[in-house]
């Protein structure tokens, strides 16, 4: 049995195309479709309800109460499934329904491997966003010392003890590419072309992917806090010899007066150094200040095709 895992955000012209794609593609196995709508503002719901009448034997809904982003939706799909294979696809039809069945069968055939992962190739995408991407993943790795796949997507089809474990992981602020990569179960990983995106715009702007880039960082790795030890560091380093030299000059020259310039340029820097490094901290203790709240990791509002349906 399988289920597919569908976080849709505003997406009313996609849902119904992919519904139909979906299950013209999985005909020929026991499949059950989970759309978690995540808080959208405009017809998508109202448009999964009318799929989910009209097919209950594939379909089950939750909606959230707002907005949670992807990842908690991931995580919901995940909670309620119980296939023996969990897929997780985006709804934008961009990661065709095809490829699930060249996962499923790659599991089949081989129960050495926990799960497959379908690569981005990124060839459909410019010079800079192929840079940043790539960059991305490889500073993952070596910050998180976890092995990060370069274009490695949520596009991937999981066994039932892997949900299982990723929904014991209770953590409030989710990088689920970093999750399926700290679990260190045997992926593998299948490249595939992303289709054009049938209707509407990408809701993951530039600045959403800097953003997403950044808690993927402060989420699993300390480095960044290190940071404040280095530059410290080196900046005591080179003050005291900067003493030092001061000090020498001024025995064999006399006394020797700074500029006005040098001094606020100097001020300025470190100014600047500290405000930087105290951010950076500021962000680990908000998150820290976050998770001790143990609030839940989503809102459900109504629920189709489950033990109960709340209105």
């Amino acid at each position: 049995m399988l289920d597919v895992i569908i976080p849709t955000y505003n997406e009313e012209d996609n849902v119904e195309p992919l519904y139909k794609e979906l299950s013209s593609t999985l005909k020929n196995i026991k499949y059950t479709l989970i759309f978690i709508d995540d808080g959208s503002n405009d017809k998508t719901l109202s448009k999964l309800i009318k799929l989910y009448n009209k097919d209950k034997n594939h379909i089950k809904i939750i909606s959230f109460s707002r907005n949670f982003g992807k990842d908690a939706a991931i995580y919901a799909g995940m909670k309620e499934s119980n296939g023996k294979y969990i897929s997780i696809i985006d709804s934008d039809l961009q990661q065709h329904p095809k490829h699930i069945l060249d996962m499923i069968e790659f599991l089949d055939k081989n129960e050495e491997y926990d799960e497959v992962a379908m690569v981005n190739s990124y060839e459909k995408d410019s010079f800079m966003q192929k840079i940043f991407k790539k960059k991305f993943y490889k500073l993952m790795s070596k910050v998180t010392k976890y092995n990060f796949e370069v274009g490695a997507s949520d596009f991937r089809t999981i066994r039932s003890y892997v949900a299982k474990t990723l929904v014991e992981l209770k953590e409030t602020n989710r990088f689920t590419k970093g999750l399926f990569a700290w679990t260190g179960f045997n992926i593998k990983y299948m490249k595939y072309t992303p289709d054009k995106r049938l209707h509407g715009k990408s809701k993951f702007n530039f600045t959403k992917q800097i953003n997403y880039a950044i808690d993927g960082i402060l989420n699993f790795s300390t480095s960044p806090m290190k940071l404040s030890l280095y530059v410290g560091s080196t900046i005591s380093t080179l003050s005291f010899i900067y003493l030092i030299y001061i000090i020498i000059k001024t025995l064999i020259s006399g006394k020797d007066v700074p500029g006005f310039a040098s001094i606020m340029s100097v001020m300025l820097l470190l100014g600047g150094v500290i405000l930087v490094l105290l951010g950076l901290i500021g962000e680990y203790v908000a998150r820290i200040y976050i998770e001790t709240k143990r609030r839940p990791i989503y809102v459900s509002k109504a629920k189709f095709g489950f033990d109960e349906d709340i209105l």
